[in-house]
């Protein structure tokens, strides 16, 4: 068992995750000792959850498309992963889903990031996974904080979430797909290839 599996079944066995194993629900990531890319979003959603599988959807054809990867590099390659701020559905509230648990990330990112000494780049999606990484450093909402990432480069590149209920979002912010996918799909393209 490599370590990366180890923690897996650390998080599985804590008792803070319980009542999601009661539910026969399994943590969902996708983690890989030799990642150069790590994608950090909120937290799976329901069907996410279900499907046990990291962005089989919609949100992550767009993704896919941003970063410029075919499904094959982006589950088999072992160069990309994926940590939600939360590796289980949280429940849903009365619009979306509830936020992801605020002592979670803290507990098992730094773990599984030690476990992945080759990241180059952290991709933050949504504005739950930059305040969480950019703490003070964020603007003061998540449009200026994406427009912004050029100041959180070469580390982080933070951008918005690619998920089809964003469609308003996009046709705000045409100049998000024109000019800063362009270059989050080279810096992606650049960091695979070397």
């Amino acid at each position: 068992m490599n370590q990366i599996d180890f923690i897996r079944e650390q998080i599985i066995n804590d008792p803070a995750n319980q009542n999601f194993l009661k539910q026969g629900w399994q943590p969902v990531f996708l983690a890989n000792p030799k990642a150069k890319i790590v994608i950090i979003g909120q937290a799976p959603g329901i069907k996410t959850q279900e499907r046990k599988e990291v962005f089989r959807d919609k949100s992550g054809e767009k993704l896919r498309e941003w970063m410029g990867v075919s499904e094959e590099i982006f589950y088999e390659s072992g160069k990309i992963s994926v940590l939600p701020l939360d590796f289980y559905f949280p429940g849903k509230a009365k619009a979306g889903d509830l936020p992801p648990r605020k002592v979670f990330a803290a507990k098992w990112h730094p773990l599984l990031l030690k476990e992945m000494p080759d990241v180059e780049l952290i991709i933050l999606m949504g504005s739950y996974a930059q305040k969480y990484y950019l703490g003070k450093n964020v603007h003061k909402n998540l449009t200026e904080t994406v427009f912004a990432y050029e100041e959180y480069l070469p580390k982080y590149f933070p951008i918005v979430h690619s998920s089809p209920l964003n469609f308003r979002w996009f046709k705000n912010n045409p100049n998000f797909e024109e000019k800063i996918v362009p270059v989050l799909r080279e810096k992606v393209h650049e960091i695979l290839e070397n």
